[in-house]
């Protein structure tokens, strides 16, 4: 057993071949104790104590639990009823009755807690080192910071000690720490993970993470811990639909050049091109784009209101304990002292300014591509600079949540310096599906073993076929993926299910005086071709509004598609052809437009006549 993948689908495939969960176990502490570093964990649960929970399992059951016998860890701040809770201060620990929601509902799926894993005291720091316990050894490369908060819990899954690990994030803390170990590091959309049993860092902002060696695991496990918590003020529905297939046009938007930051690191920025490169590879369409107001926005993170929101989560606590806190967690925190709340809600008001201005910038493209962190720090160099190395390394971090987006860290390969290359991928909140999907694309297309541990990367394990909910809409024109009319639909939360062809019964016209040019696709039976489309899904209501706005002479019909489905979508009224062209031999929308841009650009290019 000790040479097993632990990723969740080798993990249950040994299960099912007939490995027993007492031998997983033995693996689990046998590999905690081959990691020889202290620092990773704060508290480890007995052999006996996880034999007594893998006895309540059950036999072997992935569809009634789908985390059946998965090893997991949970960062110290998140409660484990009956282990201590000390968000890396033992002053501070006490020991809860009952497990944080999302613990509680990993364990409902079949999860098994190994422990409390270490931290950046009270989640402040990106780093991993500010504790009073022994600093967690970064898995790729010792002479690294293993980055934080969330640091225990990113060493423990690129070790392979556990499948998944739980973190916090609330300015990069599910992130930082997977992009310096070489994993996964999926942050949700805030309010998606309840926070309920989390001692708050900003309350406002937090959200649970998920660490983990694959796109797929991390996926499974949001799945599994995800939906609305009465209990959390905080929490939200967010659908967390299964990652389909990437649309054939994808936008995404990069920081433009003179705005990357990589602070003099030249293996980053050369890291950063070549991930960019593969992205363009895999079909997307990158858009430069200014970040001067995503940095002024994450600068806000430890200004005024954000600060002061960190010493009220402790305020009682700091006050009567604070010779107890890490000397760069209590200068931080203390910070807040000097505020006013005349300071917070300028504060307030400054990023209610940023996410009108930013909004629209957002919404002009699927997602946004940026580096996890801009450079790495060894452990020395973060010691004798505390401050300034972890707010550069927040660069592209910090942002996010205020903005309220979702993102993932990948690994995206290994600079030329041997180091761990990662990239994260953001978008609006409730993408969450998008930005996964993307990502594991990414991930695979990197080639690299999983963490520290030497594995390969698992085949790609979950089900990419649409969610059974909602109403199939297919699109023949402005409204494909990249077309201008296709932020109709995502505005919507409209899912990319697949592209597809029409059965060879229709035929397909430009329509005459449309703004923006559209086509119109019209079923004429044996004289008809094959066209090219998109299948989106929308759900019931979304479906409704957007039907409700479409205007004449196009409506919607029932297409019959070439795999011998049908759906409903778009078709136009006989009525509407009325000095319409027939362009059917392009095959679909999408090639016409490409070949009118050329024939364009070479009449463009021609000399004038004499």
């Amino acid at each position: 057993m000790s040479d097993i993948q632990f990723d969740i689908g080798s993990l249950q495939a040994a299960y099912q071949a007939g490995a027993g969960i007492a031998d997983v176990i033995d693996t689990v502490l046998a590999r905690i104790g081959a990691a020889g570093d202290p620092g990773i964990f704060i508290h480890i649960a007995t052999r006996a104590e996880l034999l007594a929970e893998a006895e309540t399992l059950g036999p072997f059951d992935p569809v009634a639990k789908p985390l059946w016998g998965i090893p997991f860890a949970v960062k110290d701040n998140i409660d484990v009823g009956g282990m201590p809770t000390t968000a890396a201060c033992a002053e501070y620990a006490y020991t809860p009755d009952r497990d944080a929601t999302t613990v509680a509902r990993l364990r409902a799926a079949g999860a098994l807690v190994v422990g409390k894993t270490n931290l950046d005291q009270f989640a402040t720091g990106l780093v991993g080192v500010r504790t009073p316990w022994p600093i967690p050894r970064n898995a790729v490369d010792p002479k690294l910071v293993p980055g934080g908060s969330s640091s225990g819990s990113a060493v423990a899954t690129a070790r392979g000690i556990v499948s998944f690990a739980l973190g916090t994030d609330t300015a990069g803390s599910g992130r930082i720490p997977a992009g310096l170990n070489n994993i996964v590091g999926l942050k949700p959309t805030v309010g998606a993970l309840s926070t309920a049993g989390v001692v708050p860092a900003c309350r406002t902002l937090d959200c649970v993470s998920v660490f983990a060696l694959t796109v797929d695991d991390a996926y499974v496990v949001l799945g599994a811990a995800s939906g609305f918590d009465p209990g959390d003020p905080y929490s939200r529905s967010v659908p967390i639909a299964p990652p389909a297939s990437r649309p054939p046009v994808l936008t995404v938007g990069v920081p433009a050049g003179p705005d990357r930051k990589f602070f003099g690191d030249v293996s980053m920025q050369s890291g950063f091109e070549a991930a960019l490169a593969t992205l363009e590879a895999l079909g997307a369409r990158l858009v430069e784009i200014p970040f001067g107001d995503f940095y002024a926005t994450a600068d806000l993170l430890y200004e005024g209101a954000w600060v002061a929101e960190r010493y009220a989560a402790i305020r009682d606590f700091f006050e009567a304990n604070e010779a107890s806190l890490h000397p760069v967690t209590r200068k931080i925190i203390g910070g807040a002292r000097n505020l006013s709340a005349a300071d917070a809600f300028r504060g307030l008001y400054a990023l209610q300014a940023y996410k009108a201005r930013l909004a629209p910038v957002i919404a002009s493209v699927d997602l946004f591509c940026v580096p996890t962190a801009p450079t790495h720090y060894a452990v020395d160099a973060v010691l004798a600079d505390p401050i300034v190395t972890n707010s550069r390394l927040g660069t592209y971090t910090n942002f996010v949540n205020l903005l309220d987006m979702c993102g993932i860290a990948v690994p995206t390969g290994t600079r030329d310096d041997g180091l761990p290359m990662s990239v994260t991928l953001l978008a609006a909140a409730g993408r969450d599906a998008l930005v996964a999907s993307v990502g594991r694309d990414l991930h695979a297309a990197s080639g690299l073993a999983l963490g520290a541990t030497g594995w390969r990367q698992p085949p790609a394990r979950l089900d990419v076929a649409p969610a059974k909910d909602g109403i199939e809409l297919v699109v023949v024109g402005a409204h494909l993926s990249g077309m201008p009319l296709n932020g109709q639909l995502k505005d919507l939360g409209a899912r990319f299910c697949r592209a597809a062809r029409t059965a060879p019964s229709y035929r397909l016209y430009e329509l005459a005086g449309q703004t923006p040019p559209k086509p119109g696709l019209v079923r004429v039976g044996s004289s008809g071709a094959a066209i090219e489309v998109e299948v989106w899904r929308l759900g019931a209501d979304a479906f409704g509004r957007f039907v409700a706005a479409i205007p004449p002479p196009l409506g919607i019909g029932t297409i019959d598609l070439d795999d011998g489905t049908s759906a409903k979508g778009f078709l136009a009224e006989t009525a509407g052809l009325f000095a319409a062209t027939d362009i059917s031999a392009y095959g679909g929308w999408r090639s016409f437009v490409a070949k009118a841009h050329d024939t364009r650009r070479q009449l463009e290019s021609m000399p004038p006549a004499e």
